[in-house]
C-alpha cells in the first residue's frame, strides 16, 4: 500500500483514500435485462439473464426507493449449479458505518491527523533511495508563521528503539504492511464510494460453483403505469372499423433496454409497499439466569388454599403460513425465444409489425409485443398491441337535458379475442379526423358506446308532466293502516332532425331510485345508471319519445288515533275488499259512538261548571241577606234554588257515571276490533 508524496502539506481524506487503495475491479458477470412486464398499477416485472463463470458474482443496481419491492419479489434460478448467497448494501447511514472504524477522515483533514489515529501501526516510508521501517508513535501539524510555512511531522519508533521525527513532505511513499489494516482502509473507501450516490443500492449474487451456467434473476420495482391509446378508422359503409391499439411505455430505470421482450398487463392486482429494506429493531425484554443474580432472603407466607394440580401453561397457537402467489412468468423460454404468436393482422391503416399474442393470467390479461424492443434510458416508446377489424355503427347519443344537441357517437363491439384496455380513442371517419373519445376497459365480446363530437343537425327538448298521487292499495296489520300510493310521471323528448339523412338516436334516460318504467316503450338495454332507448330519426322530420315512470310510496297511520272522518274516507276507497270494508266499518261505528260519548261528557262537564257557579253565587246571596231584616222571603227563595241545583248536580253525576261505563265498554270493544284487524 503506497502513498505518493503530495505537492501540498495537507492531504484530505478523500485524496488519501484515492492513493492508499487500488480501485476494486468490476464484478465479472453481467445480467442484462431480457424481459419487462409493465402493469397498470405502478410496478414493473423485470427478468435478467446471463452467464456466470466459476466463482463469479453479479451485481444489480437499484434506487434505494426500489429496494423494498426488490427484496419482496427477488427470485433467482440457475441452470446447473446453485446460488450460494445474495448480498445487498445496507441502509445504515454513512456516519454510523464510518463510526465503526478505528480512524476517521474528514474533509480537508491533514495526513498527520490520520496517521496520529494509527498509533502503534507499522509503516514503511521511502525517502528517495532510503527506506525506513518503524512504528507510528504520533503525528502532528506544526502551524506556520510569517517566517516559516506549516509542516506535517510524524514521530516514529524504529526497530532499534530510536524515536525519530520525520517530515511528511520529504517522504516519497508510505506503505502499511499490515493486511488487516489494508482491509480496513478498503472497507472505509468502499463505504465512502457508496455514499457518493445516496440513492443507489447494489444487490450481489454470489456463487462458488466450479462450472459456468446460465443465471436468471427476476423482481418487481416501482414503474410508471403503461398507457393505452387507440385509433378507430371507419370504413365507407360505417358498419365496420379498424381498431388500432398502442401502448406507451416509459423507461425510467436508468439503463438501456436492448432487444428486450416487453409484455403489458391489464388489470388491477393488489399491490403494496412493505418495509423490508431498512433494519427493523425489536424491543426485547431483559433476562438473566438465576445463578447470575445474588440470592436474597426469602420470606415464606402461610398458605390459605391448596390446588390439587398446578394450572397448565397456555400454549400459543400459530396458524399455517400463507403462500403468496408470485408474479406472472414472462412469455419466453430459456433461450430467449417468444412463445406462441398470434396471426399477423394486415390492415391498411398503419404498417406495424404483428401485434404479438395475448393470454389471460388469473384475473389479468397480458399483451406480449411480438418483436424484441430497444428503449434507451429516460426515453419512451409506442408499441402496437392491437390491430383488428371490429363491428361498429355510427349513431348519436343524448344524455344531458341541459344541452340541446346530442353527441356524435359509435357503438363498438370488441370481438378481438382480447380485452381492450381503457384509454383515449381518436376517431377518423372518411379519412378525416372526427373527434376523440375516452373508453373504459372493454372485455372480449362486450360492447361500448363512445361519443366524440356534437351533432349540430339534431335538436332535442324535454318536458315533464306529473299526475297526482292515487291510492293503489290499503293494508292493515298490528293496528297500523298502510296506504300505498302511486305517482305517475311522464317525460317527453321532442326530437328535431334537420339533416337530410336518417339517423339512429340513443336516448339515455336516468334511472331514479323508487321509480320504475311503465311504458309505453321499453329500453333496448339498461346500464347501471341509465335506461337506453333507440329511436330511428327520419330525415328532415320531428320525432317524439315518451317515457312514463311510476313512483310508489306508502303512508302509515295508527288506527287508534285516526279520526272517524278520516277513517270514513278510507272506507269509501274502491281498492278495499268487502271484508276489509266491513272490518273498518265496525271500527268506524265504535269510534263514532266513542266520539259521541266524548262530546256528551264534554257538554255535561260544562253544565256542571255552570250549575256549580250558580250555587256559589246563591250561597253568597244567602250569606249577605241573612243579617238583614225583612229579607227572609228572599233568603228562602235562594235556598229553594240551591236545593234544586243540588238535585240537578246529582242527576248529572249519575249521567257521567253512565257515560264512563259506556266509554270503557266501547274502548274495550274498539281495542278488540283493532287487534283482530288484518287485510
Amino acid at each position: 500500500m503506497l502513498v505518493q508524496r503530495s505537492s501540498g502539506s495537507k492531504l484530505i481524506a478523500s485524496a488519501l483514500c484515492a492513493v492508499l487503495v487500488a480501485p476494486v475491479p468490476a464484478l465479472g458477470a453481467e445480467l442484462p435485462v431480457r424481459s419487462v412486464v409493465l402493469y397498470k398499477h405502478g410496478v414493473g416485472y423485470f427478468e435478467r439473464g446471463g452467464t456466470m463463470g466459476p466463482g463469479e458474482s453479479a451485481r444489480l443496481d437499484f434506487n434505494a426507493s426500489e429496494m423494498n419491492d426488490v427484496l419482496k419479489s427477488l427470485t433467482i434460478t440457475d441452470s446447473v449449479g446453485k446460488v450460494t448467497g445474495v448480498r445487498y448494501d445496507s441502509s445504515i447511514p454513512l456516519a454510523s458505518k464510518l463510526a465503526e472504524f478505528p480512524f476517521q477522515a474528514g474533509d480537508n483533514q491533514p495526513l498527520s491527523n490520520m496517521l496520529d489515529q494509527l498509533k502503534g501501526a507499522r509503516v514503511e516510508m521511502e525517502f528517495g533511495p532510503q527506506k525506513l521501517v518503524a512504528v507510528i508513535a504520533g503525528a502532528r501539524l506544526i502551524p506556520g508563521d510569517k517566517d516559516r510555512a506549516e509542516k506535517e511531522q510524524v514521530t516514529l519508533l524504529t526497530d532499534s528503539g530510536d524515536l525519530r521525527n520525520v517530515d511528511l513532505s520529504a517522504a516519497t511513499s508510505i506503505r502499511f504492511p499490515d493486511v488487516k489494516l489494508q482491509t480496513l482502509f478498503k472497507d472505509f473507501l468502499s463505504a465512502l464510494n457508496g455514499a457518493r450516490s445516496r440513492d443507489k443500492r447494489s444487490v450481489y449474487i454470489d456463487s462458488t460453483d466450479s462450472k459456468s451456467r446460465e443465471v436468471r434473476a427476476s423482481y418487481i420495482t416501482p414503474m410508471p403505469a403503461w398507457k393505452s391509446s387507440y385509433r378507430l378508422l371507419f370504413d365507407e359503409k360505417g358498419t365496420e372499423a379498424t381498431l388500432e391499439g398502442w401502448a406507451i411505455a416509459d423507461n425510467t430505470t436508468g439503463e438501456d433496454w436492448t432487444n428486450v421482450h416487453i409484455s403489458l398487463v391489464s388489470g388491477k392486482p393488489i399491490s403494496f409497499v412493505s418495509q423490508l429494506y431498512g433494519p427493523k429493531y425489536i424491543k426485547r425484554e431483559g433476562a438473566e439466569l438465576p445463578e447470575d443474580q445474588a440470592v436474597a432472603p426469602t420470606v415464606h407466607t402461610g398458605a390459605v388454599s391448596y390446588l390439587l394440580a398446578p394450572p397448565a401453561p397456555a400454549m400459543a397457537r400459530m396458524g399455517p403460513a400463507t403462500k403468496q402467489p408470485g408474479p406472472p412468468r414472462p412469455g419466453f423460454d430459456r433461450n430467449g425465444n417468444v412463445g406462441s404468436i398470434a396471426e399477423t393482422v394486415n390492415v391498411e391503416s398503419s404498417n406495424v409489425a404483428s401485434e404479438g399474442h395475448a393470454n389471460e393470467v388469473a384475473d389479468l390479461f397480458e399483451y406480449t409485443i411480438q418483436n424484441p424492443v430497444t428503449v434507451k434510458k429516460n426515453e419512451s416508446a409506442m408499441l402496437p398491441f392491437l390491430q383488428r377489424k371490429i363491428p361498429a355503427r355510427r349513431l348519436i347519443i343524448y344524455s344531458d337535458d341541459e344541452k340541446p344537441n346530442p353527441l356524435s357517437a359509435a357503438e363498438i363491439t370488441n370481438n378481438s379475442g382480447r380485452p381492450m384496455d381503457g384509454g383515449p380513442i381518436t376517431i377518423f371517419d372518411a379519412g378525416t379526423y372526427a373527434g376523440e373519445a375516452l373508453v373504459e376497459t372493454v372485455k372480449n365480446s362486450d360492447k361500448r358506446f363512445i361519443s366524440y363530437g356534437v351533432d349540430l343537425g339534431t335538436r332535442i327538448s324535454t318536458n315533464v308532466n306529473s299526475e297526482r298521487s292515487n291510492i293503489r292499495e290499503i293494508h292493515a296489520h298490528d293496528g297500523i293502516l298502510e296506504s300505498r300510493y302511486a305517482q305517475t310521471e311522464k317525460k317527453v323528448y321532442e326530437i328535431h332532425n334537420v339533416d337530410p339523412k336518417t339517423k339512429t338516436l340513443i336516448v339515455e334516460h336516468p334511472i331514479r331510485r323508487d321509480f320504475h318504467l311503465i311504458g309505453p316503450v321499453k329500453p333496448f338495454e339498461t346500464a347501471s345508471d341509465v335506461y337506453r332507448f333507440e329511436v330511428k330519426l327520419p330525415a328532415n322530420a320531428n320525432t317524439e319519445l315518451i317515457v312514463t315512470e311510476e313512483h310508489l310510496f306508502a303512508q302509515t297511520t295508527s288506527i287508534i288515533t285516526m279520526m272517524p272522518e278520516i277513517l270514513a274516507v278510507q272506507i269509501r276507497n274502491k281498492v278495499l275488499s268487502d271484508a276489509a270494508r266491513r272490518q273498518l266499518q265496525e271500527i268506524f261505528d265504535v269510534k263514532t259512538q266513542l266520539a259521541a260519548a266524548g262530546a256528551e261528557k264534554s257538554r255535561i262537564e260544562k253544565d256542571v261548571q255552570k250549575v256549580t257557579s250558580d250555587e256559589e253565587r246563591n250561597r253568597q246571596n244567602i250569606a249577605s241577606l241573612s243579617g238583614v231584616g225583612g229579607q227572609q222571603q228572599l233568603v228562602q227563595e235562594y235556598a229553594r234554588k240551591l236545593a234544586d241545583q243540588e238535585t240537578q248536580i246529582a242527576k248529572i253525576r249519575e249521567r257521567q257515571t253512565e257515560l264512563d261505563n259506556q266509554t270503557a265498554q266501547l274502548q274495550g270493544r274498539l281495542n278488540g276490533l283493532i287487534a283482530k284487524l288484518e287485510f
